[in-house]
């Protein structure tokens, strides 16, 4: 039956509180008292949803999940009959229900959270904060429970509604001026205690997931282990009150074996997640346990049993039940991670894990095009599998970076293209806005992708990822001190992933803290990669026979962690060694005469090198302080390959602050976007302030 209001007078105006208890008042400020509650729920989900409509069917299925289709259908039409009346009696008309929608006239309802999202959109920043601090830290519709598919929707619009929240107030901070900013940043907090700080969490439980056994009466049955291993890492990793080891450490500390008071010593963690997956008949079995990684001790276990069926479920059973004593024996808030956006398609499950796993290993053995063919088939299969899309995006970079191609903006391109789809799907994927800011640097944007990098960081705080995107991000464009503490989360969660290490030694070096640097140099390369970074500070401390040998040293990583650059062949041996017998002397032995050979060196392969801007010749050339050629090389073209060397460009040491005092810097800084960030994120540490005002 279908209930038509009357539409010849202006329907009264009502206003809705949705943060905290749900109340509604009418214009004068008078409570506007309804008898139902359910009444009352169905304003505020059609308040909370996008359009201010909602079909009738999910509305049944929302408020009666117990009861049969058409019995549910024929509660709705009772309690909407009664919420018209009810509503009627308040002389509001603008609740307008059909056979297959119910919603509210735009133009006869306000509500708070309308209001404040209007005001960030406007940029009332003034207006903004002060709805910001009378909201507080109260959630949406606080103390509403009715049933379990009612309060899991409702955690989940919560999670919805801040990240959306918070995009608000990037998009606001993008555009108001500091004084203001700063007045905004302040209420944001009152919401977002962490909201663009810089302060690590205090007193986390440092814990690793390790890999799962797996054993099968029928062969291998790849997803069932790795399932549950990624399920475990990914809700445990945005859980409050704990630091997880990073999978990339994960996976380098188990292949070494080795007992697992032996692998928590590696991690630096204090607990490890272990168990097996064992298939028999139509059964699988799943033990977890929790070990203390000084002892080894086992502190808790349990068993899971099922049929197959079951098993693309058990996401569930570990979110409900494993996490919540997990965190009971660590003596955490049962608080439970916010939901993920997965699939319920077995393949595109199997086909994303395989593809995932994949990532890692894309310089090696054809893996590259692999881990994107498998993840885009799983995509095929489920369109709407947002962490897929952001395993995609990653995919893309990953290979943009790190395998020899020429096609490095067109795949950063497609990583944003995948970031975006994955938070359009399921906005709480930090680490897919975060790859979207890899992006915005080709594009010459680091004011944007530090927008995008902080946003990531308030949606995946505990992500050793995001830590290290915004880390990273804070390095290229000169705010170290800033950058540090994300640089050292990112290491202490990600200890056996030499790229972190690298940064970590990059930091210290710009910030002159010389023997942090080397010893994070040196934890770099004894993880195999390239020494040049340690090189470089060695060089700067007139340790230049050391500085060279460690530079030199770096050859024997060609063709396996270091390949050559696109378009090119591999070099034999002694052609490799002439050259980086060049290369470590250009660079570390502290004479004249050796920069300047191998400056021209780079020079003629920018010339001449299929691609001109690949990081063997861009990195070498910032610790030259070669300024013409890294002013041409990034002025033309920054690419997720060769933005890592940005970082290099802020120690306080000849010859590397060469570059930084051309008199064209400012210029050059100016036409990469630096500029932009430094005004809104402040300028470099050694540069306090803009030297054309100064």
């Amino acid at each position: 039956m279908a209930i038509n209001n009357s539409e010849t007078a202006a329907p009264e105006k009502l206003r809705a509180r949705l943060f905290g208890e749900f109340g509604i008042e009418t214009a004068d400020g008078t409570p506007a008292r309804l008898k139902s509650r359910r009444g009352s729920l169905i304003l505020a989900i059609i308040c909370l949803q996008p359009g201010l409509t909602i079909d009738r069917a999910s509305l049944a299925s929302l408020l009666w999940p117990d009861r049969f289709g058409a019995q549910a259908k024929a509660s709705l039409r009772q309690c909407l009959h009664e919420l018209s009346r009810h509503l009627e009696e308040q002389s509001f008309k603008g609740l307008k229900v059909t056979r297959a929608d119910v919603a509210l006239a735009p133009e006869a309802i306000t509500c708070d959270l309308h209001e404040l999202e209007a005001c960030l959109l406007r940029g009332e920043t003034d207006k903004a904060a002060k709805r910001l601090i009378d909201t507080g830290n109260r959630p949406l519709l606080q103390g509403t429970s009715l049933n379990t598919a009612f309060d899991d929707w409702l955690h989940a619009r919560r999670e919805h509604v801040d990240a959306r929240l918070r995009a608000a107030l990037s998009e606001a901070l993008s555009n108001g001026d500091s004084a203001a900013n700063e007045r905004l940043l302040e209420a944001a907090r009152s919401r977002f205690p962490a909201y663009r700080t810089f302060t690590q969490s205090l007193n986390q439980t440092s814990l690793a997931v390790l890999p799962f056994a797996q054993s099968s009466e029928f062969g291998t049955n790849f997803f069932l282990a790795d399932g549950v291993y990624d399920e475990l890492s990914s809700q445990l990793g945005r859980i409050g009150g704990i630091a997880l080891a990073g999978r990339t450490s994960v996976a380098s500390v188990t292949a070494k074996g080795g007992t697992l008071i032996e692998a928590a010593k590696d991690l630096r963690v204090s607990h490890l997640v272990e168990g097996e997956v064992r298939h028999k008949a139509d059964q699988i079995e799943i033990r977890i346990a929790l070990i203390e990684g000084a002892t080894g001790t086992e502190l808790w276990s349990q068993r899971i049993n099922g049929s197959v069926e079951d098993f693309m479920e058990s996401r569930k059973v570990i979110g409900a039940n494993i996490i919540a004593a997990i965190c009971d024996v660590l003596g955490l808030s049962n608080a439970p991670a916010p939901a993920r956006r997965m699939t319920s398609n077995r393949e595109a499950y199997t086909l994303y894990l395989q593809g995932r796993s994949l990532i890692q290993r894309s310089i090696h053995d054809g893996a590259a095009a692999k881990s994107v063919e498998l993840l885009e088939r799983s995509l095929e299969i489920d369109p709407e599998f947002a962490e897929c899309w952001t395993a995609l995006a990653d995919a893309h970079i990953h290979n943009a970076v790190y395998t020899p191609c020429l096609d490095r903006i067109e795949r950063s391109q497609k990583a944003a293209e995948c970031g975006r789809r994955a938070v359009e799907l399921d906005p709480a994927q930090g680490h897919a806005l975060a790859i979207q800011g890899i992006h915005e640097w080709t594009r010459k944007n680091p004011a944007g992708a530090l927008d995008l990098a902080f946003e990531a960081y308030a949606r995946e705080p505990h992500s050793a990822d995001v830590a290290s995107r915004l880390g990273s991000f804070l390095l290229y464009i000169g705010r170290t001190r800033d950058a540090l503490p994300f640089v050292e989360a990112a290491v202490e969660q990600d200890p056996a992933n030499g790229r972190n290490h690298a940064m970590l030694s990059t930091a210290h070096f710009n910030l002159g803290n010389i023997e942090e640097a080397i010893a994070a140099g040196t934890c770099m390369v004894d993880l195999s990669l390239p020494g040049m970074w340690l090189a470089a500070v060695r060089a700067s401390q007139g340790d230049y026979r050391t500085a060279t040998e460690d530079y030199y040293a770096s050859r024997t990583l060609m063709n396996s962690v270091i390949l050559p650059p696109a378009g090119t062949q591999p070099m034999a041996d002694d052609a490799r060694d002439a050259y980086w017998k060049i290369a470590a002397n250009g660079c570390c032995s502290g004479k004249a005469e050796d920069r300047a050979i191998y400056s021209q060196m780079l020079t003629g392969l920018h010339a001449a090198m299929p691609d001109p801007y690949d990081p063997s010749i861009a990195f070498p050339a910032i610790w030259m302080g070669h300024a013409e050629l890294v002013m041409k090389l990034y002025r033309e073209q920054i690419h997720p390959a060769n933005m890592f060397g940005l970082m290099s460009l802020w120690a306080d040491t000849d010859p590397i602050r060469t570059t930084r005092e051309h008199p064209d810097f400012i210029d050059f800084a100016e036409e990469i976007g630096f500029v932009a960030a430094w005004d809104r994120y402040g300028w470099p540490d050694v540069m306090p302030v803009d030297p054309r005002t100064a």
